[in-house]
């Protein structure tokens, strides 16, 4: 299972929210590329980056810190938050991104995620972003009726590279993953599921390594408080 760090961008700042909500940021770190290079020097294979100002507007925003970070890191990366055209999607691959995250725009235009997907094999991911099982889009400030698992399920045929589930009510909490939805998620698919939200220590890593389906898993505030060492992580998890 592979653990992508989380480096959450707002205002060019590397920032945790606490349930998706923009007026409860703290700030980590204001040199994001320092910290992804920090936490490269840690071991990690991946890192998770999100421009939450972006998700809001529909565009990228903190393009110059992912630029950055692209730059000064040498593993691969994924991006979500304000990625909803195919335009966006080619500029952010051919700066070196590794994987696209659609999140909106799979609920919204189903049919970008299928032609992004067929036009860069195994470098789109859907972001699934869930409230009690719902999916919510536009940076989590809109609720849909849409369910988490009919969503993943309707792009099983698509050729996406995974699916990263989070549930909000857990995220920035520090409170532990929702193991029983992701691991339903995960189980209701053949498309690999990315755990996000809650990750807060290393049991909930061994937890949901221990689920045996879930393929990867997503954690930033506990990494910055120091709940979680992420060579000691890493090393867990190899283990």
């Amino acid at each position: 299972m592979i653990l992508y760090p989380a480096i959450d961008l707002k205002d060019g700042q590397a920032v945790r929210l606490v349930h998706g909500d923009m007026d409860k940021a703290t700030v980590f770190n204001d040199d994001p590329a320092a910290q992804a290079r920090a936490f490269v020097e840690a071991g990690c294979e991946w890192l998770h980056l999100v421009d939450l100002n972006g998700a809001f507007a529909g565009e990228p925003v903190n393009a110059a810190p992912v630029a950055a970070i692209l730059k000064s890191c040498d593993v691969p990366a994924q991006l979500g938050g304000g990625i909803r055209d195919m335009a966006t999607i080619e500029m952010w691959l051919s700066k070196g991104l590794q994987r696209v995250i659609l999140g909106t725009v799979a609920v919204e235009n189903p049919d970008l995620v299928r032609e992004a997907a067929k036009a860069f094999p195994g470098h789109v991911a859907v972001g699934i972003d869930a409230r009690n099982g719902r999916v919510a889009t536009k940076g989590w400030a809109t609720e849909t009726d849409v369910d988490a698992t009919d969503l993943a399920k309707s792009f099983e045929d698509a050729g996406v590279a995974a699916i990263i589930y989070t549930d909000i009510n857990r995220d920035g909490a520090m409170g532990g993953p929702n193991i029983p939805a992701t691991q339903a998620l995960a189980e209701a698919v053949d498309i690999p599921v990315i755990a996000s939200g809650g990750v807060s220590s290393l049991d909930d890593l061994t937890a949901l390594k221990a689920t045996g389906v879930i393929s990867g898993a997503i954690s930033g505030r506990a990494l910055y408080d120091g709940a979680i060492d992420l060579a000691s992580a890493l090393a867990a998890l190899k283990g």
